[in-house]
């Protein structure tokens, strides 16, 4: 195994060890950033299924699941963010340092089957999106949607804050692309009180709930955030600096997952108040049908943008992650195009036999909630340690939240393997 700091070309955008710190900026706005691209994976398609089939079939009952989900990947990513900028390196490539060999590649075995999880959601959404706008067969969709992230991920040759600025334009068309029926549906507000309160409805209701928290708390989010801090930061700051980043970290993922939280409550609070009861909305497809009936034309066109957006920054996004988890775990350079067709052809395949979408993307966020323990325990372990963080290592109140987070989603992720296997899931 070579050292990790020799492997920077694997990953794209990745800053090698020697790399100056930038210039300190004037305001904490313009530190702002790698947030908003990581909070992408907290609206990506498998977001769109989970909550719309929560909401349509449940009501507002599962509402406090994203607001728990919420909380914990502010909490997650935080951690994330903190472990890249202290260090200087990704949470990758720290387990990288500390495996064995065989270690390092079944990590990255089970890595790899959740990117393939995560592209199936984020391909067949984008494919769903141009299906309902142009009425495109699900697989040449998905084929344009394979091109179009590629392009978008080569917008890092020019250098990480363009590509950031792009994926934050499509947050906002996500944004409002998902947001819009909102003004016009009518809550109850009564319920949405109710559904504040931690209760399933049976096991159907669990399954789901782990769908929506494998769609909130995202692995390739909690590898990312690490990068990403590490690749617009730089890796060398002096003391006063690096306390003013971890500021700013703080207020990037407040922010960015405000807003991410913020659209998937709506989602599930759109369906719950407009969608329920009405015949196909347990479909994507047939809940933007609904949306066009039941609202008007223009926001189930509205509707569809948005996710065309999320289905293709997130993608993207995606692949970044992959690229940084691939360089940070093995000393193998996979190109570009090699990585992206891992992850494509799987899903790709799926919409050529006809597998129900949205029923396939519930299903890739439960496996995307299996993925979970394997990043953030790793990350809670690092960030507790005072020979990785130095003075900033976890306080007992951090290290306890992270802990209660790890927790509540591995007895989740149990419970749902329990019920699984006993059929009654």
């Amino acid at each position: 195994m070579s050292d990790p700091q020799q492997q920077t070309s694997a990953t794209p955008g990745k800053a090698s060890a020697s790399t100056p710190a930038p210039a300190p900026e004037r305001t904490l706005v313009r530190l702002l950033g790698p947030a908003f691209v990581a909070a992408i994976a907290y609206v990506d398609p498998g977001n769109v299924a989970a909550n719309l089939s929560a909401g349509a079939k449940y009501g507002y009952l599962l509402v406090w699941v994203l607001v728990v989900a919420n909380v914990m990947a502010v909490i997650v990513q935080y951690l994330s963010a903190k472990l890249g900028l202290v260090t200087g390196k990704s949470l990758a490539e720290l387990l990288g340092e500390r495996m064995p060999k065989l270690g390092r590649v079944l990590f990255w075995v089970q890595a790899q089957f959740v990117a393939i999880a995560t592209d199936l959601a984020e391909v067949i959404g984008g494919a769903l999106a141009l299906a309902i706008l142009f009425d495109l067969p699900l697989v040449l969709g998905g084929i344009i949607v394979g091109i179009v992230s590629m392009v978008l991920l080569s917008l890092q040759r020019h250098g990480q804050r363009v590509f950031e600025r792009v994926i934050v334009g499509m947050l906002v068309i996500i944004t409002i692309g998902f947001v819009a029926g909102l003004f016009v549906s009518p809550l109850d507000w009564g319920g949405v009180a109710g559904g504040l309160v931690p209760r399933f409805a049976g096991t159907e209701t669990v399954v789901l709930a782990a769908s929506m928290l494998g769609a909130t708390v995202m692995p390739h989010a909690i590898y990312l955030h690490s990068s990403l801090t590490r690749d617009r930061h730089g890796v060398s700051h002096t003391p006063a600096r690096l306390r003013r980043l971890l500021l700013a970290s703080r207020w990037d993922v407040v922010l960015a997952l405000i807003v991410a939280g913020g659209v998937n409550i709506a989602m599930l609070l759109l369906a719950a108040s407009s969608l329920a009861g009405v015949e196909g909305t347990d479909t994507i497809e047939g809940a933007a049908a609904a949306i066009s009936m039941h609202l008007g034309p223009a926001f189930g066109v509205i509707f569809a943008i948005g996710l065309l957006a999320s289905g293709l920054a997130s993608t993207s996004v995606g692949a970044y992650a992959g690229a940084d988890i691939t360089g940070g775990l093995l000393p193998w350079r996979i190109p570009l195009l090699v990585r992206r067709l891992i992850t494509l052809v799987p899903a790709l395949l799926l919409l050529g036999i006809g597998l129900d979408p949205t029923w396939a993307l519930v299903l890739s966020q439960v496996v995307l909630s299996f993925g979970i323990p394997f990043a953030i325990i790793p990350l809670i372990w690092l960030t507790s340690r005072r020979g990785v963080m130095g003075e900033h290592t976890n306080d007992v109140w951090l290290q306890s939240a992270a802990v209660i987070t790890a927790g509540l989603i591995v007895a989740l992720n149990v419970a749902l393997i329990w019920l699984t296997f006993t059929g009654q899931a």
